[in-house]
C-alpha cells in the first residue's frame, strides 16, 4: 500500500466544484475544498490530500488504493433521482457528476474497510449510496423543528444532539448529549440498510449514522471541522477517525 511506510495516515478529502463568477475567468470551474477540513486533518495527525472530481471508475478506485481514510465534505444537494424521487421545489443546486464520483468513492472505500467520515452532505451521500433516501427540504417534515441553519457563529454549537448509547459516536464523545453547529436544509428520511442511527436532535432529526458491522463509517449532519479549534470534544472525534485510519495501516502491514 502506498502509505504503509508513512507514520501518518493519508486522508483523502472529496472536493467540490465552484464556478468563478467575476473577472476574466468568469464561468470557469475550479476544484474547491474548505481549508477547515484540511486543517482539522493535519492537527489530528493525518496527511490530507484533495480528491478531485473524476469520471473514470477505474481511476476513482485507484484513488482509493492510495488513501488510508476518506472524508466526504459538504456542499451540493444530492440529486433526488438517485433515490427515486423527482425534485422538490425547495431543492437547491445539485451536481450529478459529483454524486456519481462520490458514490463510487464511498462504496470502494467501504469494500476495502477504509474508515470513512461523512460531513453534512457527506452523511447524506453515504445514506443514499447504500440505498437510503432524504427529505429534500426540512419543510417536508410535518412537525415543529429546531433551527437547522443557525444564525450564530459556526464555530459554536447551536442545538443539542442526543447520542445513542453503545454506538461508536457515543464512545468517542463519552457523553449522552452534545451541542453541535447546524447548516443544512435536508435530512435522512429512509435509513440505508446496514446502518444505525447514532445521534438525533431534540426534534427527531437524524444527526448521525454509522455502519453496523463495526467498521469505522460515520456520517454526521453537522460541521465538526468548523468547531475543531473551539471545541475539545470535536478534536477527540477527529483523532478517533485518524486513529482508526492508522490502525488499518498497521493491520495491513
Amino acid at each position: 500500500m502506498f502509505s504503509s511506510s508513512s507514520k501518518f495516515p493519508i486522508i483523502g478529502i472529496s472536493a467540490s466544484i465552484c464556478t468563478i463568477d467575476t473577472g476574466s475567468l468568469l464561468g470557469r470551474e475550479r476544484v474547491f475544498i474548505g481549508q477547515d477540513y484540511i486543517k482539522a486533518i493535519i492537527q489530528a495527525g493525518g496527511i490530507p490530500i484533495v480528491l478531485p472530481l473524476i469520471e473514470s471508475e477505474d481511476s476513482i478506485c485507484r484513488q482509493v488504493d492510495l488513501i488510508d481514510g476518506l472524508m466526504l465534505s459538504g456542499g451540493y444537494d444530492v440529486d433526488p433521482h438517485f433515490y427515486g424521487e423527482e425534485p422538490h421545489h425547495l431543492l437547491e443546486a445539485t451536481y450529478r457528476e459529483r454524486d456519481l464520483c462520490e458514490t463510487v468513492l464511498v462504496r470502494a472505500a467501504a469494500q476495502k474497510k477504509i474508515p470513512i467520515l461523512g460531513i453534512c452532505r457527506g452523511l447524506q451521500l453515504i445514506n443514499v449510496a447504500f440505498g437510503g433516501s432524504l427529505y429534500q427540504d426540512l419543510t417536508c417534515i410535518d412537525k415543529d423543528l429546531l433551527q437547522h441553519r443557525q444564525k450564530t457563529n459556526l464555530h459554536e454549537g447551536a442545538h443539542t444532539v442526543d447520542l445513542e448509547k453503545g454506538t461508536i459516536l457515543e464512545k468517542i464523545y463519552n457523553q449522552e448529549s452534545i451541542r453541535t453547529n447546524s447548516l443544512h436544509h435536508q435530512s435522512i428520511k429512509k435509513l440505508a440498510e446496514g446502518f444505525k442511527i447514532n445521534a438525533k436532535s431534540r426534534d427527531g432529526i437524524i444527526e448521525g449514522i454509522e455502519k453496523m458491522d463495526q467498521s469505522f463509517i460515520l456520517g454526521l449532519q453537522w460541521h465538526p471541522e468548523l468547531m475543531f479549534d473551539a471545541d475539545a470534544q470535536t478534536r477527540t472525534l477527529f483523532r478517533a477517525f485518524i486513529d482508526a485510519c492508522q490502525t488499518r495501516v498497521i493491520n495491513d502491514k
